[in-house]
């Protein structure tokens, strides 16, 4: 079956970095594109990036552009998401999510606070 598991988030201050992993398994992860969301207290689950199954296609949410990356390895089935120069408004849970077999499936998310 389908898991993504999702770590790396924690407390950092305003400025700082984190690196979110997702491991994927249960699909063939090079085939499909991958998708990291983000849910702020009290707000909507958003699209953060995307990454294409190939080529290094990318895609961001205009409030990350240029300071976050997101990446993927396809031999360790992983996909990445490097955040620089956070912010308090970063803080959030977030969630890789693929597209598989006609549904989404969500991994259980990591906790990114940005505070000082």
């Amino acid at each position: 079956q389908v898991q993504l598991v999702e770590s790396g988030g924690g407390l950092v201050q305003p400025g700082g970095s984190l690196r979110l992993s997702c491991a994927a398994s249960g699909f063939t992860f090079s085939n499909y594109a991958m998708n990291w969301y983000r849910q702020a207290p009290g707000k909507e689950r958003e699209l953060v990036a995307a990454i294409a199954r190939v080529g290094g296609v990318t895609n961001y949410a205009d409030s990350v552009k240029g300071r976050f990356t997101i990446s993927r390895d396809n031999v360790k089935n992983t996909v990445y998401l490097q955040m620089n120069s956070l912010k308090p408004e970063d803080t959030g849970v977030y969630y890789c999510k693929v597209w598989y077999r006609a549904r989404d499936y969500w991994g259980q998310g990591t906790q990114v606070t940005v505070s000082s």
